[in-house]
């Protein structure tokens, strides 16, 4: 089988303005790509841009996208180490980009298996409940946020923090008291906090009965993690500072976190999530699989890897929910409330919608 040409579609989905500690998103900046093959299978893939965390534009995306398809044209898409190494040969980073490709590729192998993705990958079903994130805001703002979610039926919060940081304890007061005790409270302070904030904040924080905390410095002060780990009530969990399968290494190694989150636009795909996930395994740190504000397509395949990875304890899976404006998506991921499936069909088992792909613009190469 070999690749023949890759449609790359600038997937950009509008949504209500999104506000965490290093900036607003109005819409998500995504990157739709299918890989076609001589073998009549193809794959598709999707990221999203998050420049404030991974430095990526849509633009970027687009621009490698362009790169990548070209390398891999008449190349073996099954042969996936192969091609992911072609394109590292040719471009370090640009993990974003490249989790698209990842992502069609994978698509592609178990489409040609005829195994749904999940079960390509070594998997078995099991529940997902994934979590619901409310943004920075008012106090009061967010504890009216945290009522609606609980009201549908909503049982765990992940709260945005990392502005003032009293401001952000007030945040948690508010929200805790107007939820009450049985709702699950999980924070991401997105690397907004000093380590004196954080050491400060978590301690106050201890008595909201927190699960964890994502993040809460900026990465160039990992060598104070520990320190904060060691005197933090709350346990951490590295976001931002876990990219790659090295970084997971040198976190675990180093007592850094308790926990860590696999997110595709930073592992690069699938195959950086499965080495995060065994270097996690190895020692028993539990994992987290997160997402950036991909649509139900992206999010299929997220699923697909958990449902296969045994040490993702925690769901962070809602982006969908986080107020797109346009579902851009025909089959995949399915919402029964707040607990999640994908399809028996093979592969990802989601497309995009046709009508939506005319009004986007798109290159073939």
């Amino acid at each position: 089988m070999k690749i023949t040409h890759t449609e790359i579609y600038r997937f950009s989905i509008p949504m209500e303005p999104f506000v965490i500690a290093t900036g607003t998103m109005h819409f998500a900046q995504n990157v739709l790509i299918r890989i076609y093959t001589d073998g009549g299978i193809h794959g598709i893939g999707e990221c999203s841009a998050f420049p404030m965390i991974v430095g990526e534009t849509q633009e970027t995306c687009i621009a490698m996208a362009k790169d990548f398809a070209a390398i891999l044209k008449g190349k073996n898409p099954l042969e996936i180490p192969e091609r992911m190494n072609d394109l590292l040969g040719y471009a370090d980073h640009n993990s974003t980009i490249k989790s698209a490709f990842d992502m069609a590729l994978f698509d592609i192998a178990a489409k040609n298996a005829d195994l749904p993705l999940y079960k390509f990958l070594g998997g078995t079903k099991r529940t997902i409940e994934t979590d619901m994130t409310i943004g920075i805001d008012t106090p009061e703002g967010m504890a009216k946020t945290a009522v609606q979610y609980k009201e549908k039926g909503c049982t765990i919060l992940k709260i945005k923090l990392g502005k003032k940081v009293n401001d952000d304890i007030e945040r948690v007061k508010k929200i805790r008291e107007a939820v009450g005790d049985e709702i699950t409270i999980r924070l991401d302070a997105n690397q907004g906090w000093t380590f004196d904030e954080a050491l400060f904040a978590l301690g106050d924080l201890e008595q909201y009965n927190i699960e964890f905390c994502e993040q809460p410095m900026r990465t160039w002060y990992d060598d104070k993690l520990p320190e904060l780990n060691i005197n933090s009530p709350v346990k951490l969990m590295a976001d931002e500072s876990c990219y790659n399968y090295h970084d997971a290494r040198k976190l675990i190694n180093s007592q850094s976190t308790t926990y860590l989150n696999i997110k595709f636009s930073k592992s690069g795909g699938i195959l950086g999530a499965q080495k995060i996930h065994e270097e996690a395994l190895q020692t028993g740190v539990k994992c987290m699989i997160g997402s950036m504000l991909e649509s139900r397509i992206a999010l299929s395949a997220n699923l697909h890897f958990a449902l296969a990875s045994p040490n993702v304890v925690f769901f962070d899976l809602d982006t969908a929910l986080l107020g797109h404006l346009v579902d851009p998506a025909v089959g995949g991921l399915t919402y029964n409330g707040y607990f999640l499936d994908v399809p028996e069909t093979p592969g990802i088992g989601a497309e995009a919608d046709e009508f939506f792909l005319e009004k986007c613009e798109s290159w073939v190469v």
